[in-house]
């Protein structure tokens, strides 16, 4: 049976160290899953099995953004900025109306917020949002950053706020900026900005621009045909994007080109069609898990597709454009919970594939590596935040509704804020993908909502046999989180809150598991 953030703490225990797997190379678990169950594993492409190498990837888009903004009438002077890896982080909310950068929590509210290059504090923040809290359900006014390819887009939007908000020949207002008779509105600037990311992307000079040095740009790892080939024999695999057929079988090409095969895993030269029982491109997702598209039938030898709807029983190594997740359930003989599926994108994968399909959800996050190596590293700042929990309690421990006592903590509280500024800076300037603090961000509610497993890689799966049983961990709610079953002798254990500190400390990520409605019976074997 699976342990250690696979299987998190039983009730305010913990999987001796000993039992876990190196945290790089760990799964984590929000819902339990056997693995056992899952009859068809599925596959997004791009940053799930062909990674991009960062920074480099994201400088290309970056420039070629840059490019085709000064093409449509932005000032030259934006082509002198470069990409800052250190400063975008995925989840982050764009203000259409203001143009500030939020970074929030599952209810809206502000954790950071930045104005360009510039983070605003006090009176600045309640200048624009007087509850510091948004309605992120204002679908016009305030843009979700969630995946990967938003990081350069991100970006670009600090980079154009702090150009026009220094430029001398134009004026700032609270909703954009004024030249002459003229004014630029942030949300036009948005349109003008996600126009360009269209396209970048459907031009294909992104992806003409890869192909030409995919080296330079694409993760090479002889660990994917090894993993693939063993999911085959327990099971079927297919591979579902976004991406148009000759750009996949390029990437795709690449990716699985050992021409002598790998001398280090074994495993002997084979096709890359070969290693999947269903390949589907162009699937348009989240489209694709809702009523889909026309399915059609690649010509592999042209790249072009076949006249008319695709409608017998499936091919070996054929190649199918649009479709829907009903056909590829229909093709393969599987149902919703049968197919584990694989992806990067919170939304277009991972949410719809769960609430649409019923599919188990695996969340690839890159940046889950330096998250980890942070907080290992840093541990002494969360100890530290932990113990300043601790003072605070204490404080307040001998007083009730009678006391007039009001204990000074000012210092207290200024004290947490520095440390988990401390904290956040170590993660990078935008601060971590999780949590800013004590508190969870938005990016992090939906991964735990909606993404049965995650982990930095998919090839993670490659340290587990497929008989595992991933645990999730048990869920305290603060009542039973804060008091013990029975009496504790202080001489010999913890208190109620130590307790709870400890369960806290020992998540590898800090992050609660949310087993709310699907606490799978593989949960209870």
């Amino acid at each position: 049976m699976g342990s250690e953030g696979e299987r998190g703490p039983a009730l305010g225990g913990c999987d001796p160290p000993a039992l876990r797997r190196d945290c790089q190379h760990r799964i984590f678990v929000n819902r339990s899953l056997a693995l056992e169950k899952i009859k068809c594993f599925g596959f997004d492409m791009d940053y799930t099995l062909a990674m991009y190498k960062s920074p480099a990837y994201e400088e290309l888009c970056f420039r070629l953004l840059l490019e085709h903004l000064v093409s449509i009438g932005y000032p030259h002077e934006i082509l002198a900025y470069n990409y800052d890896p250190t400063f975008p982080t995925r989840g982050l909310v764009f203000d259409a109306l203001y143009g500030n950068l939020l970074k929030v929590d599952s209810h809206g509210n502000l954790l950071v917020c930045a104005h360009g290059f510039r983070f605003l504090r006090g009176a600045e923040i309640l200048h624009y949002y007087p509850n510091k809290f948004i309605q992120r359900d204002d679908m016009k006014r305030f843009h979700i950053l969630n995946t990967l390819f938003n990081l350069t887009e991100t970006h670009l939007y600090a980079c154009l706020v702090d150009f026009f908000s220094n430029c001398p020949r134009y004026v700032s207002c609270d909703t954009g900026y004024r030249h002459g008779n003229l004014f630029m509105s942030f949300r036009s600037m948005f349109q003008d900005v996600r126009e360009a990311m269209d396209q970048v992307h459907l031009s294909g000079c992104l992806k003409e621009k890869t192909l030409e040095n995919v080296e330079k740009y694409v993760v090479k790892d002889p660990r994917v045909p090894l993993l693939l080939s063993r999911m085959r024999e327990v099971g079927k695999v297919f591979l579902a994007t976004n991406s148009d057929y000759n750009y996949t079988d390029a990437i795709m090409s690449y990716l699985f080109d050992f021409s002598n095969g790998d001398k280090q895993t074994g495993t002997p030269p084979r096709p890359w069609r070969s290693y999947f029982d269903l390949i589907v491109v162009d699937t348009r997702k989240p489209l694709f898990f809702a009523e889909g598209t026309v399915l059609r039938q690649v010509n592999t030898d042209t790249g072009k597709l076949r006249i008319g709807t695709y409608t017998g029983p499936l091919q070996h190594c054929a190649v199918y454009s649009g479709g829907s997740s009903d056909l590829v359930c229909d093709l393969l003989g599987v149902k919703g919970k049968d197919i584990l599926y694989v992806g990067d994108h919170i939304f277009g994968d991972i949410l719809k594939s769960k609430k649409r399909q019923g599919w188990r959800t695996f969340l690839v996050v890159p940046e889950l590596a330096h998250e980890l190596q942070v907080w290992t590293e840093k541990s002494e700042l969360f100890e530290e935040l932990r113990s300043l929990d601790l003072f605070l309690a204490e404080l307040y421990q001998h007083l009730d509704s009678g006391s007039s006592e009001r204990p000074d903590i000012s210092s207290i509280k200024r004290r947490i804020q520095k440390v988990t500024h401390e904290m956040d800076m170590c993660y990078g300037k935008m601060g971590s993908l999780f949590r800013c603090g004590s508190r969870q961000t938005l990016f992090a509610s939906q991964l735990m909502r909606y993404a049965d497993l995650y982990a930095a890689s998919f090839l993670n799966f490659l340290y587990y046999p497929f008989s595992y049983l991933f645990r999730a961990p048990s869920v305290l709610m603060a009542h039973e989180s804060t008091v013990e079953h029975g009496p504790v002798d202080a001489g010999e254990g913890s208190t109620a809150l130590e307790l709870q500190l400890d369960q806290h400390s020992q998540q590898v990520l800090g992050l609660p598991q949310d087993s709310s409605g699907e606490e799978e019976e593989d949960g209870e074997a």
